[in-house]
Parts: structure tokens; sequence; C-alpha cells
């Protein structure tokens, strides 16, 4: 693995663990843009984390990549806190106004977050500064439909979020749920950056990497295991987002578990689209796979995080 990017220095990355997103810091002399929030129940270390950095300057805005929870959840907390302005993509901003938590995916995914307003929207093409560079808001749709990238052209700089990962990218919730057209569009939105001129990715999760070729070859080769197997895709969104509940809860009850996959609207859905099998049944494979990965493990009548 190559050494780490250099990156500017009025750029720094707070790499966050599983629950939450990658933050970018940016600073413009004694006032700071934040991208990204964590998820709702680490809002206070986001807090901290940007306070220590911030080292006395103002944190005059917050931008959003997307609509999820892990990106999303610490908005109300760091706008209380810095009282800085949330400026969120065009696309969520009626579901943010509305709190609309079908829409964000928060009751279909059995996850929270804590209510805020938005002061300003970008749409695709966009630009904005911060960090002393100028940046464009780049569709970046498939994960999440409305989805923006960020990217500098002069330091040749994405800001993918969940578009574009070292390791592929984030869940095709559309496909998953059959509500859109994901899998089209994350290949669109991957050809896109693929056109770009770029050096550093700084992704919604891990750390930020070079190898941008290497990367995309990875992410199309996912792309189209799951085009040929919409079983898989399934798989992967079920075992994904059941690990973020554990790691947020630490433990289920395993008898609780085929209700809780029943009742999910993300897991009901991926299982009758695609598996059909019976929520014990499903409820058992995950069990199992979970085992396998050393995610989690039985420990009497509960399902814990490893």
């Amino acid at each position: 693995m190559s050494a780490p990017p250099r990156l500017p220095d009025t750029l720094q990355v707070f790499e966050r663990g599983w629950l939450s997103a990658n933050n970018v810091l940016l600073f413009d002399g004694g006032e700071a843009t934040l991208v990204d929030s964590g998820y709702v129940t680490h809002a206070g270390q986001t807090v901290a984390l940007v306070r220590a950095a911030l080292d006395g300057r103002q944190l005059g805005r917050l931008i959003n990549t997307h609509s999820h929870s892990d990106h999303i959840g610490g908005n109300a907390s760091v706008q209380r806190s810095f009282g800085c302005t949330i400026t969120v993509p065009v696309g969520m901003a009626q579901a943010v106004r509305h709190w609309d938590e079908a829409a964000l995916l928060l009751s279909t995914a059995a996850q929270h977050g804590e209510r805020f307003e938005a002061d300003a929207t970008l749409a695709p093409g966009d630009r904005f500064v911060a960090g002393e560079l100028e940046w464009q808001a780049i569709a970046a749709p498939g994960h999440d439909m409305d989805a923006l990238a960020y990217y500098n052209a002069e330091r040749r700089i994405l800001m993918s979020g969940d578009a574009l990962w070292r390791d592929g990218f984030g869940i095709l919730f559309a496909d998953v749920l059959g509500t859109g057209d994901g899998l089209g569009e994350a290949r669109r939105t991957l050809e896109g950056i693929g056109r770009l001129a770029v050096d550093v990715v700084i992704p919604g999760h891990g750390a930020p990497f070079t190898e941008f070729d290497d990367a995309l070859e990875r992410a199309f080769a996912r792309l189209q295991a799951f085009e040929a197997d919409g079983a898989r895709m399934a798989r992967n969104a079920i075992r994904a987002c059941v690990t973020f509940k554990l790691l947020d809860v630490r433990s289920m009850a395993l008898d609780e578990l085929p209700r809780h996959l029943d009742e999910t609207p993300l897991y009901r859905e991926a299982n009758q689209r695609f598996l059909g099998l019976d929520p014990e049944a499903l409820a058992s494979w995950l069990v199992k796979e979970l085992e396998r990965a050393g995610v989690a493990r039985r420990q009497g009548a509960q399902l814990e995080i490893c």
C-alpha cells in the first residue's frame, strides 16, 4: 500500500470508524467548512473532534454529500455547538424539510437521526470555495440517488462520499428496495468520475487514497457482480445494515431477529425481491454469515458484536 496522500494544509480529514462517515474540515483563514457529520450516537465525538481542530476558529458551514444517517446524524448537534449553516444536496431538501424518515432511509433501515433544518442547497454543477480551493458539485447517484461528490480540479482532489471507496461503494438501496435503477446510475456515476483527473480520493469511509484507477476497477467489478446476481446484492445489503445496527445497539436477542428482519422494510423487501426465505431461515443464514466473518457471535440468547 502506498504512503498516505499529501493533502493541502487547509484540509483535514477525520477518518471515522463505523458507525460514522468521515468528516472533512476545510479552513479559510478564521472560518471553516465541515463536510458530513457522522451518526447521531457519535455526535458528541464529532463535535469534540471539530472543536479541537478549529482551535478558536469559527465553523461557518456544514455541507453534506448525501442524506444517509451516518453522514447527517450529527448535523443538529454540530449546528447547536457552532452556530453554522447547513447545506444539503438539492435533491434531499424536501425530505429534510418534511423530515421524511422513509425517504431519508431512517425508518426504512431501522436507523436514527436528529431532525435539522437546511439553510441552503447545492445542485450538480454548483461551485463553492472551502479550504482556499474551489470545489464543483458532481452528481453521484447510485448509492443515494441525490448524492453529490465534490471535486477540486486544481489539486485533483475528489471527495467521493459513498460513490467510490478504495474497495467498492455504498449499498445500492434503490435496487434492493425496488424504487429505482441504482445499478445503472452507479455505473454512470463511476464512468463520469473516471473521466475526471484525480490524484487523491477522500472517500466517505476509509483512508484517503491515491490508487484511483485501481479503485475504479474494483468498483466496476463489484458492480458487474451485482448486475449478474441480484441475490448477492441483497445479501450484501442485509449483512451490512444489520452489522451497522449491531454496532449501534451492541447486541440483539436471537429470538427477536426474525421479527426484526421481517418488520424492517429494507430487509423485508430485499428478502422478498431476491431471496424468498422465511424470516427464520433468513435470520439463521445471517447469524452464520456474521459469525463466519468474525463480525458477531452468539452469547447465550444474544447475538453480540465482536
